[in-house]
């Protein structure tokens, strides 16, 4: 029988932390990127939708990039945090 470790729920190297935070933070950055340049560049937008054809594909980046990419973003900062707090319980 192999020898336990004292930790049973050790923290692997390579947990997927960095991908989220990195994809979240990309994703995030588009999203608002588009959105600028939606309001300044592309013809502003209305109630009705955006006035351009680029601003109606900058106005449907944003608002898919957005809310995915802060999730991505915010599950890559609980993971960030829970793995400081496991690693500082050792």
């Amino acid at each position: 029988m192999p020898a336990s470790s004292p930790n049973p729920n050790p923290v692997p190297p390579s947990d997927g932390t960095r991908q989220l935070l990195q994809w979240g933070t990309s994703m995030l950055g588009a999203g608002l990127l588009a959105a600028v340049l939606l309001v300044t560049l592309l013809g502003g937008f209305s109630p009705t939708g955006a006035s351009t054809n680029t601003g109606w594909f900058a106005l449907i980046v944003a608002l898919m990039c957005i809310p995915f990419g802060g999730l991505l973003l915010a599950l890559g900062v609980a993971k960030w945090l829970r793995n400081r707090q496991l690693a500082r319980h050792r």
